[in-house]
């Protein structure tokens, strides 16, 4: 299943991971992570984390990407499978200034991959004049 099937299931995931994003739209992100997912970054400084009670309602209350007319910069850089119920992403996206570099692990779970884990590192990016 790590094959070219599993390869076509995350990355339709993925794709609705980025939609979920580009919209702000938490039910879409809801069905991609697991409910016992988890947020980390540390690219402030100091660590940031979030369980996905906290993490939905923050997407859902800013404007989304779309809203704002920001173009779409998603991409995914590399899916690695560990066997055939664990995946890691590596992703690209943005939300306007930043632009994050995602590293996603994934378990399929009950038959549907789910994001458990999301680690990411963001640039801070000024528009051009």
């Amino acid at each position: 299943m790590s094959g070219a099937s599993g390869f076509a299931e995350v990355s339709a995931l993925l794709a609705e991971y980025f939609d979920g994003l580009h919209h702000s739209d938490s039910a879409r992100l809801a069905r991609v992570f697991h409910p016992e997912a988890h947020y980390f970054t540390a690219t402030g400084g100091t660590l940031v984390h979030l369980d996905m009670a906290r993490y939905l309602p923050i997407v859902e209350a800013r404007p989304s990407p779309a809203s704002r007319g920001e173009a779409r910069s998603d991409r995914i850089l590399a899916i690695e499978f560990a066997g055939p119920v664990t995946a890691f992403a590596k992703v690209n996206c943005s939300i306007a200034p930043r632009q994050f570099t995602d590293f996603l692990t994934l378990l399929k779970v009950d038959g549907a991959w789910r994001i458990v884990a999301k680690v990411f590192h963001y640039e801070v990016v000024e528009p051009s004049p």
